[in-house]
């Protein structure tokens, strides 16, 4: 296994299931600590998630992971209390009645737009049909269809909290699959393809997490996997061997020198950001490497901000902006979004400390990434004084900087990860799993990560009981 993020720990922990207690799991991992993306830390006293902070309930690899892992009775769900977006220079609820900011009729989305941006939006479904050709630069395809306010104000903001990228870096057809499916079969506007695509209100919550955060499932995993982890311990090649292959291993400091700088194994699962699956693959799986050369990746950091008790918030879940919102003073925030976790989740209410993220950071524009941590906390509090009106000095605070592993699903990712999958498919003793594939939410994470450790015991059973 190499990487130690969400979805090698489960493929590691799939492994063992299938493999049971005899086989020899080893996870190797560049960094000093396992999780990936899923990180736990202490701010002001309470246990606060500083990576991703929730799961989507509605799918359901994580509910099954965590039941099966016995922290069922952990899981927790936000309050009711709803998100905002900063549009125009004024806060505003997120409009219903939307997929991912695409309206399903004007009305939906006319608060939040001048009268000219209504105007504009009403008018799409009588253009001439949507020219679809399977994948489409989704910035350029909306203000074609909708003018720039739309997707400056509502989607931009939107996309941003998820891939920490821009509406007009994103491809159609990885981002909003349903409204891509919905073009395919016929849907003559992005209005009607909206309505088409807008999912059923299912029973249930939509998103959920662990009270003590996220690192617990980490936690668990590890345990329940019972591999010999190797950590700040990078893989410099991956190299093909008549039966199995070879893993050529480094160390991240002198102290994390392994003692045989070699590694023989007999499959390997990569659940690496794509710049070290296309190094680790450039050799021997050489197209694979190509596609996974065209994935970009986004940098950004979370501030988590512990603010003394009392301090009263917005009653909001959180707020979303545009790149190209302004300050009073006309210059450019330092966060894309905040999120108000005291408001947000009840496990964190009537905790001694009143507790906020801002995420700082976008694919292709840095920005406030270049401060240093007093500085990008300085940076954050002024933004939330602007944003809310809460003054209250900080009691404590944290900067989690994710430097370069939030992949960017561009026009054709889809098409990319085809090639990746194809590629490896001709290597039955390798697997690839991860954010670069399928999704970057912790579900998406967790399918690949299942997948990838079923299609390697399949391998290792056949290899054990050829057929005669």
């Amino acid at each position: 296994m190499v990487g130690a993020g969400i979805s090698g720990l489960t493929a590691a922990h799939r492994l063992r299931a299938l493999l049971g207690p005899a086989a020899e799991v080893v996870v190797v991992e560049q960094g000093d600590r396992v999780g990936g993306k899923l990180r736990t830390a202490e701010v002001g006293g309470v246990r606060y998630d500083v990576g991703a902070e929730a799961y989507l309930a509605r799918r359901p690899e994580v509910t099954d992971l965590l039941t099966e892992l016995g922290l069922a009775d952990q899981v927790v769900h936000p309050a009711k209390a709803r998100s905002t977006v900063r549009a125009g220079g004024v806060t505003r609820l997120i409009p219903g009645r939307t997929v991912m900011g695409v309206p399903t009729a004007a009305d939906a989305v006319a608060d939040l737009l001048t009268d000219e941006g209504a105007r504009r939006v009403a008018a799409e479904p009588g253009l001439p049909p949507v020219d679809w050709d399977g994948d489409a630069a989704l910035g350029a395809l909306l203000r074609d269809r909708f003018g720039d306010e739309l997707p400056d104000r509502l989607v931009d903001p939107l996309l941003g909290g998820v891939y920490a990228g821009s509406v007009d870096g994103l491809g159609l057809r990885a981002t909003m699959p349903g409204l891509a499916k919905a073009l395919d079969d016929g849907a003559p506007s992005l209005t009607a393809a909206a309505a088409t695509a807008t999912p059923v209100p299912a029973g249930g919550p939509v998103f959920g997490t662990v009270a003590t955060g996220l690192g617990t499932l980490v936690d668990r995993l590890v345990d329940s996997a019972a591999a010999d982890l190797r950590l700040g311990v990078p893989v410099r090649a991956l190299e093909r061997r008549e039966h199995g292959w070879r893993l050529h291993l480094g160390a991240a400091t002198p102290a994390h020198a392994p003692e045989d700088p070699v590694l023989d194994v007999d499959a390997v699962v990569l659940a690496v950001p794509a710049p070290a699956a296309r190094r680790l693959l450039a050799e021997p799986v050489p197209a694979a490497s190509a596609a996974y050369g065209r994935v970009e990746v986004a940098s950004m950091a979370v501030v988590a901000v512990a603010l003394p008790g009392g301090a009263e918030l917005p009653g909001t879940s959180g707020v979303l902006l545009g790149a190209g919102e302004r300050r009073l003073d006309g210059t450019r925030f330092a966060v894309k979004a905040f999120t108000f976790s005291a408001t947000k989740w009840p496990h964190l209410a009537d905790r001694d400390v009143v507790v906020v993220r801002g995420s700082v950071g976008r694919h292709g524009d840095p920005g406030a990434l270049h401060a240093d941590d007093d500085e990008l906390v300085r940076l954050v509090r002024a933004d939330l004084v602007e944003l809310t009106g809460v003054t209250a000095p900080p009691v404590d605070a944290a900067v989690t900087r994710w430097g370069g592993g939030l992949p960017q699903y561009a026009v054709g990712h889809t098409g990319l990860v085809e090639e990746i999958e194809r590629a490896v498919s001709h290597h039955p003793d390798l697997a690839v799993a991860g954010a670069t594939l399928h999704g970057v939410g912790i579900p998406a994470c967790v399918a690949t990560g299942d997948a990838a450790a079923h299609r390697i015991a399949t391998h290792l059973a056949t290899r054990a009981h050829p057929a005669r």
